[in-house]
């Protein structure tokens, strides 16, 4: 930490300057192109965000054989949706393989929604400050290897290979001394903790998978805590109330620890705070320590003024959408501030032209990712009620659409009434599909739902995830080429990771 750049007053580069040369840019393009482009409020959105960190298959065949080869085997694993509450399977491989986690410091985030763009945030905050950094986050987009990042990009399928057949003997020791095998998240947790400690990293960010306690990534004792906003998921597994649910996530917040936690509903926030002080954490709270500001729209994204624990950043250009990501943001920033020791060991905050660029470096992949233009064509993996509703209106903040059409994919094991429910008030008409997954809901099934939801004139049904891609590109083209139609992909991660690549995104 002593590395840490220091805030120079005599410094004071004109804020103002990089966002103006977006901008700039912009302003620069053909106005005609821009009209073409349409379904957008034009100059806000065309700039767009940073390239996505999203691989495509190893261009080397033997390579993508040899990632296929371990796809392969961890498939044979339990999947992501079966679970037996347990840290024990994988604390016995971290103990063979010589307690990996514990040679980096950690920020470990929990939550319902948020959970991977805060953590990319937090990530690019830290690589901004010069730090090696180790990122490991769930579902993927569309590679594996992304769910294990080094220095804020995927690691390379070679080395995802290498490093599950490092660590391949130590399975299988714990496979043969345990009830039950390692799962497919325990086993992918071990390889990312590996990798972390073989680079070696400064600082690991990790994303829990389901819930905190018992979560696999909970092996892991962080320095900070973050809580994204909790809402109602995995109801069957969790809990059925916030507070219920918060029970099971505070199950990350260890002895003195720093806990960053975001807007919660008032149970939820009474269990974290209840934590606190079992344990003796430190707590920061989004809208009394921390938080957003202000903010407007601007070019790509928009524009924020936080504060953090140590004082106000202003003018942060974010190139992601919606209020919830401002919001992000300002958990993210507060977390490495704490990370940094800013309001305890330290006052002066973080160097705010770092700040800003690290910001305006941040892609999130299928949050709100526009895809295609003419007509435009929006990705987001919005999968429950609480995140659908925030995705619908940042829709309505970010783009003019005047007539936009759905493609929903769904898990069967979500609440897709509520999901198709926030998003009818935005909706002209909806196509359901579904997604190549085993847990999808069955297309007729959803399109049950959603003819109660939309009624009968206003749902349309491809099963086929490419034909439900060209019917709504068609019905959003009706209007003619000059008009707002516009499409909204969303459902499920699956679902946006496969019409990513149809799309011809990786």
């Amino acid at each position: 930490m002593s590395d840490l750049p220091r805030h120079d007053d005599n410094e004071q580069p004109d804020p103002l300057d990089s966002f103006g040369e977006i901008i700039a840019a912009e302003t620069d393009r053909d106005p005609d192109l821009a009209v073409i482009e349409a379904g957008s409020r034009t100059l806000r959105t065309q700039g767009g965000p940073p390239q996505a960190d999203v691989p495509a298959r190893p261009e080397d065949p033997e390579a993508d054989k040899a990632l296929r080869e371990v796809e392969g085997q961890l498939a044979t694993r339990w999947g992501e949706t079966k679970l037996e509450p347990s840290v024990s399977r994988i604390s016995a491989l971290m103990d063979v393989l010589g307690e990996p986690q514990r040679s980096y410091p950690s920020i470990h985030i929990t939550g319902t929604n948020g959970k991977t763009s805060t953590a990319r945030m937090i990530e690019a905050l830290l690589g901004a400050f010069k730090l090696r950094t180790g990122r490991y986050t769930s579902p993927h987009v569309q590679s594996i290897t992304e769910r294990i990042s080094l220095d804020g990009a995927p690691i390379s399928a070679e080395r995802f290979v290498e490093t599950y057949q490092d660590i391949k003997p130590y399975i299988e020791m714990v496979d043969a001394s345990q009830e039950y095998r390692l799962s497919f998240f325990e086993v992918l947790t071990g390889m990312a903790y590996a990798a972390f400690a073989d680079a070696p990293v400064d600082v690991a960010v990790v994303e829990v998978g389901m819930g905190g306690s018992w979560d696999a990534t909970n092996v892991i004792d962080g320095d900070v805590a973050v809580v994204t906003p909790i809402d109602l998921d995995h109801t069957d597994r969790l809990g059925s109330t916030p507070g219920e649910i918060a029970g099971e996530k505070a199950g990350i917040v260890k002895q003195d620890a720093t806990v960053i936690m975001a807007q919660q509903p008032v149970d939820a926030a009474q269990v974290l705070l209840k934590k606190a002080v079992e344990v003796d954490a430190t707590v920061a709270r989004e809208g009394l320590e921390f938080g957003v500001v202000s903010r407007q729209v601007a070019v790509g994204g928009q524009l924020l003024t936080l504060r953090g624990l140590g004082g106000e950043y202003t003018e942060v250009y974010l190139p992601l959408h919606g209020a919830h990501q401002a919001h992000n943001a300002a958990v993210a920033l507060a977390a490495v501030e704490a990370f940094f020791g800013v309001g305890a060991q330290r006052a002066e905050p973080l160097d705010v032209e770092t700040v800003r660029k690290a910001f305006a470096s941040v892609a999130s992949p299928g949050r709100l990712e526009v895809v295609r233009r003419s007509p435009t064509v929006v990705l987001d993996a919005a999968h429950n009620p609480a995140g659908a509703r925030a995705t619908a209106e940042a829709i309505g903040e970010a783009f003019d659409f005047s007539r936009l059409i759905g493609v929903v994919g769904a898990s069967g094991d979500k609440n897709v009434r509520g999901l198709l429910e926030a998003f009818e008030p935005i909706f002209a008409e909806v196509v359901i599909t579904q997604n190549s997954s085993h847990r999808a809901m069955d297309p007729d099934e959803l399109a049950a739902i959603a003819v109660e939801v939309f009624g009968e004139d206003r749902v349309q049904v491809e099963p086929r995830l490419p034909d439900a891609l060209e019917a709504a590109i068609t019905l959003a083209e009706e209007e003619g080429e000059f008009a707002g139609g516009g499409v909204l992909v969303t459902g499920s991660v699956i679902t946006v990771g496969e019409a990513r690549l149809l799309l011809g995104r990786g």
